[in-house]
């Protein structure tokens, strides 16, 4: 059987963990995209006030195949 698949770029934040952004990501992807296979995670940043992490952010290349 062959299938096609397609990737796009997301970006998903979040004020507990780099963890926690990968899900939030892949969760709001699966709940518009149909077929998501897997992501790569492309890049990581925090964002920083005084000297604590307040956020976490990721951008994620989420691959999904496409239908018939």
């Amino acid at each position: 059987m062959s299938s096609v698949a397609r990737v796009t770029t997301i970006t998903a934040f979040s004020e507990k963990s780099f963890d926690d952004a990968v899900a939030v990501g892949i969760a709001r992807a699966a709940a518009t995209l149909r077929g998501v296979k897997g992501a790569w995670v492309k890049e990581q940043k925090v964002k920083v006030e005084g000297d604590r992490v307040i956020e976490w952010s990721v951008t994620l290349e989420v691959t999904f195949v496409l239908d018939d």
